[in-house]
């Protein structure tokens, strides 16, 4: 049997933050005296805790699950004479003792988490000597072991693949659900902002949004955290259904000479964008995005309707714009050639030169 100074065969690691306390079970190696580390434990590995400052007059000592002294949560015990060790009731088979009374936990599982007492025996007396850590469940003097095992990547699930805006509610899960873990969302890589739609579970491991609108999309991203490992999962943006909004119809020009020529073009926010339609004075024309008329008479003046379509959210919205045609047509005359028309007819006026005086 090795030292536990050096790490034993087999590829065993001892855990470094996991040590054994001293004379009174509050000191720590490589720590001030009374400074407390946190005993983690990743599931699978090898977990050392060491015994340090151990009397001169060591006859043997004993190892115990939990933080009472119980033979019936004995693991192992040492002589030190006859440097024998004896497995106890609790001995699980991956379990040494070291002649220093240090402890080796082979492939650490998540079964092995709780409280541990070394127990040491000199002079034909007994003195408690435990470990102490920092966990939720430690107590003074015994130090409780928490096996944590890697975590894997987490991942977003979601049960509405395409929410409509202020009519659906959106719950994220990240998965999987692990023991000892702390769970963080952010969405557009900031942290959640402050908002009564959105709602954490007691754990954060589910985030849910009431009445998503589009500004909702994201991108989300849920973290996970133990205290020997991290992840953080691919980013989700959601694909929120919504609109189509009123639309506007352009340009805006309400009157129209005779023969001129019209091009109205639609266009309403939507998502999936939206499917197009007009109506002139009622009657539908073909479904196009844009309109177009050339050579206006007066009979095309009327109500002009766009209709925006959403076969998402189910939703239609229209916008009407009124329009006039009116004026006299000059063929193939432009405003500027009418322009020109009208300088060529006006008169200049007569000058009149009255010869000056000699001073």
């Amino acid at each position: 049997m090795e030292p536990p100074s050096a790490p034993p065969r087999g590829g065993h690691v001892p855990w470094q933050e996991l040590l054994l306390a001293g004379e009174r079970g509050d000191f720590w190696e490589g720590a001030r005296m009374g400074e407390r580390m946190p005993p983690n434990a990743t599931e699978g590995k090898d977990v050392l805790l060491r015994a340090h400052s151990l009397p001169g007059d060591l006859l043997g000592c004993n190892w115990f699950r939990g933080a009472t002294v119980m033979s019936s949560h004995q693991i192992l015990s040492y002589v030190v004479d006859t440097q024998v060790a004896t497995p106890g009731p609790a001995h699980s088979g991956r379990e040494t003792i070291y002649p220093n009374g240090s402890l080796l936990f082979q492939r650490v599982t998540l079964n092995d988490t709780g409280n541990y007492t070394l127990q040491i025996l000199r002079d034909a007396k007994s003195d408690s000597r435990c470990l102490e850590g920092n966990t939720g469940t430690s107590q003074d003097n015994v130090l409780s072991l928490v096996s944590t095992e890697d975590l894997p990547k987490p991942i977003i699930t979601w049960k509405i693949s395409d929410p409509v805006e202020n009519a659906d509610s959106v719950v994220l899960t990240c998965e999987p659900q692990t023991q000892s873990t702390s769970y963080l969302w952010s969405v557009n890589s900031k942290s959640l902002p402050a908002s009564a739609r959105l709602e954490l579970s007691l754990d954060n491991r589910t985030l849910t949004i009431h009445r998503v609108t589009r500004n909702d999309t994201g991108p989300y991203e849920c973290e996970t955290r133990n205290p020997v490992s991290a992840g953080r999962s691919d980013p989700l943006t959601l694909n929120v259904l919504y609109g189509p909004d009123a639309p506007t119809i352009s340009p805006s020009d309400s009157h129209y000479r005779l023969g001129a020529s019209l091009g109205l073009s639609c266009h309403a926010a939507s998502n999936p964008p939206a499917q197009y339609s007009w109506l002139i004075n009622g009657r539908p024309q073909p479904s196009t995005q844009e309109l177009f008329i050339p050579n206006l008479t007066a009979n095309d003046s009327g109500a002009y309707t766009c209709v925006a379509s959403n076969s998402g959210t189910r939703l239609n919205k229209t916008t009407v714009q009124t329009i006039t045609v009116s004026g006299k047509w000059i063929p193939g005359a432009s405003a500027d050639a009418v322009v020109e028309v009208c300088l060529a007819f006006r008169k200049e006026p007569r000058r009149s030169y009255f010869p000056q005086a000699n001073a």
